[in-house]
């Protein structure tokens, strides 16, 4: 998968921006707030139809400005693919595939894979257990479209289960009949997303391994853990256990939308035990994860996005980075960094053609 070409009006800090990029590796360097990183942000949102870092898509228009546009020319194989992503406040927003409008945006996931690692991504290590199902959630989607519409149906009964109770506490009444309506239709949802994480989680696990292990140069030890009540009890019959708890917290308590990951250093949670760097080193094994995944999946290669990631690493961890990048299981990728020197250093150290794009 290549993008050929960049155009943004309205995005972010870009009143108006063009680029047009090397099938290789393409930088985009300057100071802190110039917009590098949006300009990342704009492929990522040509992509997966949003924002990576602003999930309020009115934000992401330009001060003052009533709308904005991107626009990018993928090249697949042989197939091309262009692709405008625009919104306007006050509507919704539209992609449309070569000058055809989605008439669900759901339907544009998958159709360009594309990976990021960003400095955002340490929210996976520091905050709660949604942060890291959408990780899951987010891989799982991009190359299966009937576990998105699942997860999208669950979402909107389980938003339902929960008014219901609300309702419940708000009149003081009770109504089983109605609630075992939800109940069913949780589970007709939620087993099918149960299996498919699992089954992901069985192939992605030894690859994460792997790639750690390559990038911290096979000095440390981890392990990353599905955990979820449905592995060892049956949906339904958890969800009949709870009610009365349900009722008491007037939401869902159990369910998959409860499943988290485990991430360990030698048996200790990393979000406590792990330095910066091996936070950092974990995070990035996820996603070059995610990449090969996808790519084995899709059977095109994704496009990798590295936002600032050679920031708060040593030598010897960025070393190990250039040389998993450097072969030629990755396609095109895009970087952005503060230090032109260290960008222009860290490229010429891969042995492909590259752009770099001062901001």
């Amino acid at each position: 998968m290549l993008l050929k070409n960049l155009s943004l009006i309205n995005y972010k800090n870009f009143e108006s921006a063009e680029f047009d990029f090397d099938t290789k590796i393409n930088c985009f360097v300057g100071a802190n707030g110039i917009g590098k990183t949006n300009a990342l942000d704009a492929i990522y949102h040509l992509s997966l139809g949003k924002s990576y870092f602003n999930p309020v898509a009115t934000q992401n228009i330009k001060h003052g400005t009533d709308f904005f546009v991107i626009d990018g020319t993928f090249e697949n194989g042989e197939r091309e693919e262009k692709i405008v992503c625009s919104l306007k406040r006050g509507a919704k927003k539209i992609i449309k595939r070569n000058a055809k409008a989605y008439e669900r945006l759901s339907d544009h996931i998958g159709l360009l894979p594309l990976v990021i690692i960003s400095p955002a991504d340490s929210d996976l290590i520091v905050e709660g257990s949604d942060t890291r199902r959408k990780f899951m959630d987010g891989v799982i989607s991009q190359s299966d479209k009937a576990y998105l519409q699942d997860l999208i149906k669950y979402n909107k009964v389980l938003s339902q289960r929960n008014s219901l109770l609300k309702y419940f506490a708000a009149n003081q009444t009770f109504d089983a009949t109605t609630l075992a309506v939800y109940n069913e239709q949780l589970v007709e949802y939620g087993k099918p997303i149960h299996k498919k994480r699992t089954v992901f989680l069985e192939t992605f696990i030894p690859i994460f391994i792997e790639q750690y292990r390559i990038i911290s140069g096979d000095n440390e030890v981890v392990s990353l853990t599905y955990e979820s009540k449905l592995t060892n009890t049956d949906f339904l019959s958890l969800l009949e256990k709870n009610i009365d708890r349900d009722k008491a917290l007037q939401y869902t308590s159990v369910g998959i939308h409860k499943d988290d990951l485990s991430f360990k250093i030698t048996d200790y949670p990393i979000k406590k035990f792990g330095s910066q760097g091996q936070q950092k080193s974990f995070l990035i094994a996820l996603k070059f994860a995610q990449f090969h995944f996808m790519k084995e999946l899709a059977k095109t290669t994704p496009i990798l996005l590295l936002d600032d990631i050679f920031d708060k690493l040593d030598e010897n961890r960025v070393s190990h980075i250039i040389a998993v990048v450097d072969n030629k299981n990755f396609g095109q990728i895009f970087i952005s960094d503060t230090h032109p020197e260290r960008t222009e250093n860290v490229v010429k150290n891969i042995h492909q053609s590259y752009k770099i794009f001062k901001l």
